[in-house]
């Protein structure tokens, strides 16, 4: 495993959350996506086009915070509980499969693994003592 980050799930307000986060935290932001830029951002409503898909907080010190906004629309709901992942980054495929499929044996797969738009192999699960895992092997980039 490469490394860990937690990554928050907001009810709309990501940039809000991810500005206090900066302000308290430091660092700068390293990736800022929103809905607008993603393959079916154009059919959403103008409000969520401009919600954020995913961004990043990078600490001086190296620590990196992601979030995104759960939308009402895309049957996302947030609740105590279900408001961050814990995100593996992986070396490879095979070691995504292995970490995923041992994390989700008993849970629930929210996920299934797969290739990602975003030019990544991913999956989402939430193991049996309810705790809620992103892994996700990044390819690289050519």
């Amino acid at each position: 495993m490469i490394s860990m980050n937690p990554y928050f799930n907001f009810k709309g307000n990501t940039g809000e959350a991810m500005n206090f986060y900066k302000s308290v935290f430091g660092g700068e932001f390293t990736t800022h996506q929103r809905f607008k830029d993603i393959p079916g951002g154009e059919k959403m409503t103008p409000q969520e086009q401009e919600m954020f898909v995913h961004i990043s907080l990078t600490t001086p010190k190296g620590h990196v915070f992601m979030a995104t906004d759960a939308l009402d629309s895309m049957e996302q709901k947030v609740i105590f509980g279900n408001n961050y992942h814990i995100l593996l980054h992986t070396e490879n495929e095979t070691e995504t499969d292995k970490l995923f499929n041992a994390l989700s044996a008993g849970g629930k797969v929210e996920m299934p693994v797969n290739k990602t738009f975003w030019g990544a192999y991913c999956g989402m699960c939430r193991d049996k003592f309810d705790i809620q895992w992103m892994v996700n092997f990044t390819y690289p980039q050519k």
